[in-house]
């Protein structure tokens, strides 16, 4: 089991800024916070999630390839979520839509630090 995800940020003040907002669309919200970290819960989950200052003190940057999902309840939720982060400051990276034919409604966008993120909901039962 994955216990959390950390993401590196340039600015943790933004960030929190940022995340104190978004979060608590997806019952998350803020577990603890230090001069370096921030650390964020979900309500009905042990996952976690992270943001801080990268602790080699080089500059954050962000994966290519690398993204953190988010499960919402609904695609209003989704598009309400999507809305909300690019209101933040977000940069759009893909506008609320079927993906994957038809097996889940998503949205993407990259935070202030460029991280990627996706806001879903599953419309049918994956099948192998």
């Amino acid at each position: 089991m994955i216990s959390h995800t950390t993401l590196g940020t340039n600015d943790l003040g933004r960030a929190e800024k940022f995340f104190d907002e978004l979060l608590p669309l997806l019952n998350g919200k803020k577990l603890m916070n230090t001069d370096r970290a921030i650390f964020y819960s979900f309500e009905g989950s042990s996952s976690k999630l992270a943001i801080s200052k990268p602790f080699d003190q080089q500059p954050a940057s962000q994966g290519n390839g690398t993204m953190v999902a988010f499960s919402a309840s609904s695609i209003n939720r989704v598009k309400e979520l999507h809305t909300k982060a690019i209101s933040l400051g977000a940069k759009n990276e893909g506008e609320p839509g079927e993906r994957y034919d038809g097996l889940y409604y998503g949205a993407y966008f990259r935070d202030p630090d460029g991280n990627k993120f996706s806001i879903f909901c599953l419309l049918r039962t994956p099948s192998t």
